[in-house]
């Protein structure tokens, strides 16, 4: 069966300089919060074009503390969208906060600025969380304008868009503050959780470094209340810092794969997204259509794996029952047609004419 993401292929290419970097951390005799975190802080704030990144545990606690060092406290709303797969919303739920749903553009799959324009306008709001879903650069220039002219700090959701860029700038430097997810899925993954929070404000950086170890401002000493037990170790952050100068020539790859796709599938049933720049790295190439479990099925008869990201809109989730009231019809209608193809960097072109040949074959 031909995978989604073969993580077994994609470890292997990088084998010898892991195995250095675990090597180097285990001899070291220091585990947490040491020198290799510092290293691979400094290398991802450059990369981003930030001055600051600060590691943690995991994506969603980046997104937490984050939301947390902007102000967001419980009882807040916050602007978001219910297409992400439920992560921003359990970080709102860990602060007590609320979402405040807006729909998405039915192409790009982003979050529709013109109703996100006209939430700002209706409702007070703490801050507005932004996706780069599936890798694609949302357009940053208008949300800073939004969050500028409803003086709303802005974080970014760069989970899934790790190096993505337009003219010159990087994913995570729009924002006030950016969350990346190092999940081993992700663009640049570690060998297990991991997570980030990039930005240029001194005092963001302050908060969530005391935010993620307990609130301390000095060792045994909290001075900020809703701090937590959220590092990203040593051994994830050498990994990182071994994998994070191939990052570039994997989202290349990634970009080559996904227009392979969208040149060569013509199914009539099936809607592939536009061959893309810089702005997109092809964290998930996702085709669209009516029928989507029929395609699913044949895929899986042909020995190729799809998936859905997302199956449940976050506002239909379970956990919502009886207590929310929203209609997002576009979200709806995404959930209900999006297929995952497979797409990373060790894929080669015989596998991926293998995966046209069976869409199209449908």
């Amino acid at each position: 069966m031909l995978l989604i993401n073969d993580l077994r292929r994609h470890q292997e290419a990088v084998a010898g300089a892991i195995g250095e970097s675990l090597a180097r951390v285990a001899q070291s005799g220091w585990f947490v919060l040491g020198a290799e975190g510092e290293a691979f802080e400094a290398a991802f704030a450059a990369y981003c074009g930030t001055p600051h990144a600060i590691g943690v545990a995991n994506g969603t606690d980046a997104l937490e503390l984050a939301l947390k060092a902007l102000g967001v406290k419980a009882g807040d709303r916050v602007a978001t969208v219910a297409n992400a797969g439920f992560y921003a919303c359990t970080a709102l739920n860990a602060i007590g906060a609320a979402p405040l749903f807006v729909d998405v553009d039915a192409e790009s799959q982003l979050m529709d600025l013109d109703a996100l324009e006209t939430a700002l306008g209706q409702h007070p709001v703490a801050a507005i969380v932004v996706t780069h879903l599936y890798g694609r650069l949302h357009d940053m220039d208008r949300l800073a304008a939004l969050s500028r002219r409803f003086a709303t700090p802005l974080l970014e959701d760069c989970a899934q868009a790790h190096g993505a860029a337009r003219d010159g700038r990087r994913a995570g430097s729009f924002g006030d503050a950016a969350a990346f997810s190092f999940y081993p899925t992700k663009n640049l993954g570690a060998l297990g959780d991991g997570g980030a929070v990039v930005t240029r404000r001194a005092d963001v950086d302050e908060a969530v470094r005391a935010l993620r170890q307990y609130g301390w401002s000095g060792k045994y000493e909290v001075s900020r209340a809703g701090g937590r037990n959220s590092r990203l170790d040593e051994l994830q952050a050498a990994v990182l810092r071994a994998k994070l100068p191939r990052l570039d020539g994997w989202n290349a790859r990634r970009r080559e794969i996904s227009a392979r796709y969208s040149q060569g599938i013509s199914h009539p049933e099936v809607r592939t997204p536009p061959v893309s720049g810089e702005d997109d790295v092809a964290h998930l190439y996702v085709v669209r259509t009516a029928r989507r479990d029929a395609l699913r099925a044949h895929l899986k008869s042909a020995g190729v794996a799809a998936d859905v990201h997302y199956p449940i809109p976050d506002h239909r989730q379970p956990c919502w029952a009886g207590r929310l009231d929203v209609r997002l019809p576009v979200t709806e209608e995404l959930a209900g047609e999006v297929l995952t193809l497979p797409c990373f960097p060790e894929l080669t072109h015989a596998e991926v004419d293998q995966v046209i040949a069976a869409v199209n074959a449908w």
